[in-house]
């Protein structure tokens, strides 16, 4: 009987890879069986550490449910939250896996969390066999730099108010399910003025 339900929660995350990727980069029948094979569960508790920066990634996870984060500390030990995860979406140090080159960011889970988890030479080798596995992720890191420089954007030329409200309106969630030190870490805001905004914005 637990066999039974551990394969139906695999495949139930299966299924939600699968939906994921239709909506990105539609695979063919042999294309998406051998996509889908290289792929585990993977489950951590609150405040797992992921990868710790100075280690090579060597993971892809694709999140089912949580909350996860990845963060930076400078030479001065300030810490600044770089991006959020959360299902359905692909999690880890994307730089640091796509290179296989040393991680100069931390990545942690902030609640319960279950993925799948490939790593990263079954993925390249599959990449390698198959000319549209190649074509998707190149779709998926070209997404990835879009939404960079859509960041960046926000960090440079928004008001600490419009940061605050383009979150609500992206991630409105993470307000209610994570410690608001780590969005205001996002957002680039002390804490004092988070307490402001959130006195202030209608949520």
């Amino acid at each position: 009987m637990r066999d039974g339900i551990y394969t139906k929660k695999i495949m139930e995350q299966l299924a939600s890879l699968e939906k994921f990727i239709a909506g990105i980069c539609p695979l063919n029948g042999e294309e998406l069986d051998r996509f889908l094979s290289i792929w585990e569960p993977f489950s951590a508790k609150r405040k797992t550490m992921l990868t710790r920066a100075g280690d090579t990634e060597r993971h892809l996870y694709f999140v089912t449910e949580g909350i996860q984060r990845v963060y930076y500390y400078d030479e001065q030990d300030r810490e600044a939250t770089i991006v959020f995860t959360y299902a359905p979406s692909f999690a880890g140090v994307a730089d640091s896996f796509l290179t296989q080159t040393p991680s100069r960011f931390f990545a942690e889970t902030l609640t319960v969390s279950k993925f799948l988890k490939t790593s990263f030479r079954q993925l390249d080798d599959l990449m390698k066999q198959h000319h549209q596995l190649e074509h998707l992720i190149r779709v998926l890191t070209n997404a990835a730099f879009a939404g960079i420089l859509e960041r960046m954007v926000e960090i440079q030329c928004f008001a600490a108010e419009e940061k605050f409200k383009t979150l609500l309106r992206r991630s409105p969630h993470l307000l209610h399910l994570i410690p608001h030190k780590y969005i205001a870490s996002y957002l680039g805001i002390d804490a004092t003025n988070f307490s402001k905004l959130l006195a202030k914005v209608r949520i």
